[in-house]
């Protein structure tokens, strides 16, 4: 599933080539994803992309009359291409601009989501698109400010559940999902069956700067490719050549030479170093 690195990465990507375009419409080849597509799209009034952000996991294009929230759900990508290019298998949706250019949305699993919010007559404060029930629950970027040991340590007092799960949850922080959730809490040292209100500060301030460290350095590697993922112009990451726990079950700790481990928690599996990560 593209996680906060691989969203960022797309919206880097599609940031220079779109903003500031005119999006005249869309064609919609298949409607039926996590939620309908809105036919509107189809047609839609001529209007310019302001700026390319994200929320999370979502990307969101900011227009002059609303927004398009996406969500890639698990499989999902967006490619910057020409009108000429002829769409593929699983290539649903094309969002069209005046100059021939588009942005296809692919998706075979067609768990992702493409989202229209209108801009209200009059907007001020926060991005009006926040106001979608998609984000009302949402925690903190791990990538601004206000996320560091200090808040971690503060937010987790008194919760009995495990440090992994909670990081997955994204009431808290949101983006660090489970290959990236694996990987910091490993770079932290802290096993991920730790109940997150009896790990101490000092721990999470490691566990913060490890959150961030670990995206930085996946949106730098151009994300994870395990299956579906490539960017928006067509390039795959390679931030899988330096996971060290994540899918490397009996494989060596590269610190210590100790065994990955593989358990489940919830749904998710998790790996972990038994000798670097202290319970």
């Amino acid at each position: 599933m593209p996680e906060l690195p691989e969203v960022e990465v797309t919206r880097q990507a599609l940031s220079p080539h779109v903003t500031g375009q005119i999006w005249v419409g869309a064609v919609i080849r298949e409607s039926r994803l996590r939620h309908p597509v809105p036919q509107e799209l189809a047609s839609s009034d001529p209007q310019q992309v302001l700026q390319v952000r994200r929320r999370g996991k979502y990307l969101v294009l900011e227009m002059s009359h609303g927004a398009l929230i996406v969500h890639l759900g698990m499989s999902g990508t967006l490619r910057y291409l020409t009108q000429a290019v002829p769409a593929q298998r699983h290539e649903h949706v094309d969002l069209l601009f005046a100059d021939g250019s588009l942005v296809r949305y692919r998706d075979p699993r067609r768990f992702g989501a493409l989202l229209w919010v209108p801009r209200p007559p009059e907007v001020s404060g926060a991005p009006f698109w926040q106001s979608h029930p998609c984000f009302s629950r949402m925690g903190l970027e791990p990538l601004e400010a206000g996320f560091d040991g200090a808040w971690f340590y503060r937010v987790t007092r008194g919760l009995k559940g495990a440090i992994k799960p909670l990081l997955l949850e994204g009431r808290l922080v949101v983006g660090a999902g489970n290959i990236y959730a694996c990987e910091s809490l490993f770079l932290a040292g802290i096993d991920p069956r730790r109940a997150a209100g009896r790990i101490g500060l000092e721990r999470y301030h490691r566990l913060a700067q490890a959150v961030r460290q670990v995206l930085e350095q996946a949106i730098q590697a151009g994300g994870s490719t395990l299956r579906d993922f490539v960017g928006a112009l067509g390039e795959g990451g390679y931030f899988q050549h330096q996971h060290q726990v994540y899918g490397r079950t009996g494989q060596p700790c590269a610190r210590c030479a100790t065994p990955i481990v593989q358990i489940r928690q919830g749904q998710r599996s998790t790996w972990y170093c038994p000798r670097c990560q202290r319970f």
